[in-house]
């Protein structure tokens, strides 16, 4: 079992679960971030650390979520490793709230 970053992450990409990660496996995109499940302990830190909610436990994934196991297990092997907090995006408050986020993935 891991943990999955969801499409609430997309135009937001705090980091704050960055920090609390004691293996990094967070890789950063353009506008997301993603878990390495290779590499997720399953320790649950980055849970309480994201201010919006974006990672769940795969078991406990809402289904409208579930594609996002392969989208976190597929970019995680293309974009690099994220391993400190950093700023948010510019706009990311206008975007915490926004629904059917996917349409706005970047590469």
């Amino acid at each position: 079992m891991t943990f999955v970053v969801t499409e609430k992450c997309i135009k937001c990409k705090l980091t704050d679960c960055v920090e609390a990660c004691p293996v990094d496996c967070f890789h950063e995109g353009p506008n997301m971030l993603v878990i390495n499940p290779d590499e997720c302990i399953d320790c649950n830190l980055c849970v309480s650390q994201c201010p919006i909610d974006a990672i769940f436990e795969e078991d406990n994934l809402p289904n409208d979520q579930r594609h996002m196991i392969e989208h976190n297990a597929k970019y995680a092997q293309h974009w690099p490793i994220l391993d400190y907090q950093k700023e948010p995006l510019d706009d990311s408050d206008s975007w915490i709230d926004a629904p059917n986020k996917m349409q706005y993935f970047e590469e």
